[in-house]
């Protein structure tokens, strides 16, 4: 059996720590090639657009703070990079 991904580990934390209607999770590492924090082995930047009701009611600073804690470990692993963007479910349906 092959070791999970990086993403796919936190795909499952943010899943099971936010419950989202809408969650992508796309591999940006090859955009960063020879950028600090790069590896050829890729997984180190990542692109997270993730709707959740948790969201409801908070700031930019503190749906990122979820999102963060949820994959702390993976930050401090290998994961090098994330661009986020958090939705409310009301905030996507209006979209």
């Amino acid at each position: 059996m092959k070791p999970e991904t990086y993403q796919e580990r936190m795909r499952k934390k943010l899943a099971a720590t936010l419950a989202p209607i809408h969650m992508e999770i796309i591999d940006d590492s090859a955009r960063h090639a020879g950028h600090f924090g790069a590896d050829a082995k890729g997984e180190t930047h990542f692109k997270i657009k993730i709707v959740s009701d948790a969201f409801e009611g908070l700031d930019r600073v503190a749906r990122h703070r979820l999102v963060y804690d949820a994959v702390a470990e993976e930050l401090k692993e290998r994961v090098h990079a994330l661009n986020i963007d958090t939705l409310s479910q009301t905030e996507y349906n209006c979209g």
